[in-house]
C-alpha cells in the first residue's frame, strides 16, 4: 500500500520567512520548500540570505527559494518585502514571522528605555504590521497560514531576559487575535514556542557547562533542541495536515513545559 503525502504537500504555495538566514528559520524555511512550496528567505543581511537560498535551490533542484533583505525594525522595508514576494512569486499562502532581537541581559529595574522600546517595536509591532501586510493575499485565497516565533519563556518571568520574555507572550496574544479575528476567512495563526535550542540567538543561555548540565537533566528528553528540530512544525502548520488547528501556542522543548 501507498501512503499519500499530499496532507503535507506545500507545491504552489508561496510562503516569507524572516530571521530566516540561519538557526530555526533557516531550517524552517529548507523544509518549506523541501515540501514543495516557493520560499522568500528575509533578514537583514543579504548575503547570509543568499547562501541560504543557494543551500535551499540546490537540495532541491530547482529555483525553490529566493533572498529579500529585510530590517523588521522599519516598516517600509516589511513592505517592500510583501510587495516584492507577491511580484516575483505570486500571492502569499504561508507567513512565518520568525526574526527576533533581545539586544539586553539583566534585570528589568536596569534595561534602558530604548532598549525596552527596541524589543518590543521588533518582536511585537513589526509582527503586527507584517501580518496586516499578507493578509489581503490570504482572504482573496479563502486560507492562509501565519506563524509567529514565541518562546517557552513566554511563560514565566526571568531575571535576565524579562522584557524579551513579555515581548513573546505579547505575540501569543496577537496570535490568539489574528485566529478570532480571521478564522472566519479561512486564515489559520499560530505561535511556535522554542525552548532552549541550540543556536547562535540563545548561545548565552546554553553556552556554559556547568548551566548546560543543568539544564539537560531537567528536561524529559535529556538534550537540548536543534533548529532541525522545528522542520516538521513549519510544514505541519503550513499545510492542510492542521487544517483544524489556530490559536494555539505550540511549545517545543523536549517536555520542560508540559504541565503548563
Amino acid at each position: 500500500m501507498t501512503v499519500s503525502t499530499k496532507l503535507f504537500d506545500l507545491t504552489g504555495q508561496v510562503a516569507i520567512v524572516t530571521g530566516a538566514s540561519k538557526g530555526i528559520g533557516r531550517c524552517m524555511a529548507m523544509a518549506l520548500a523541501e515540501h514543495g512550496s516557493k520560499v522568500v528567505v528575509s533578514s537583514r543581511k543579504l548575503d547570509q540570505c543568499e547562501r541560504v537560498v543557494e543551500e535551499i535551490n540546490t537540495a532541491c533542484g530547482e529555483q525553490r527559494a529566493i533572498a529579500v533583505a529585510c530590517n523588521i525594525g522599519y516598516k517600509d522595508q516589511l513592505q517592500a518585502l510583501v510587495d516584492e514576494t507577491r511580484a516575483r512569486l505570486g500571492a502569499i499562502d504561508t507567513l512565518v514571522a520568525n526574526a527576533g532581537i533581545n539586544p539586553f541581559y539583566g534585570s528589568m529595574s536596569d534595561i534602558p528605555d530604548a532598549a525596552f522600546d527596541k524589543i518590543m517595536a521588533s518582536n511585537v509591532r513589526s509582527n503586527h504590521w507584517l501580518c496586516q501586510m499578507v493578509i489581503a493575499d490570504m482572504v482573496e485565497k479563502g486560507r492562509g497560514s501565519i506563524m509567529i516565533t514565541s518562546s517557552t519563556g513566554a511563560f514565566a518571568g526571568s531575571e535576565t531576559i524579562g522584557t524579551y520574555n513579555i515581548s513573546k507572550i505579547a505575540d501569543i496574544g496577537l496570535i490568539r487575535n489574528l485566529a478570532l479575528e480571521w478564522g472566519p476567512k479561512g486564515i489559520r495563526a499560530n505561535a511556535i514556542c522554542p525552548g532552549l535550542v541550540r543556536t547562535d540567538f540563545a548561545k548565552a543561555l546554553w553556552d556554559n557547562p556547568e548551566a548546560a548540565a543543568r539544564v539537560s537533566d531537567q528536561t524529559p528528553l535529556r538534550r537540548f533542541g536543534e533548529a532541525e528540530d522545528f522542520k516538521g512544525i513549519a510544514v505541519y502548520l503550513a499545510s492542510d495536515a492542521s487544517a483544524f488547528v489556530t490559536g494555539q501556542a505550540i511549545t517545543l522543548c523536549g517536555g520542560t513545559n508540559m504541565y503548563r
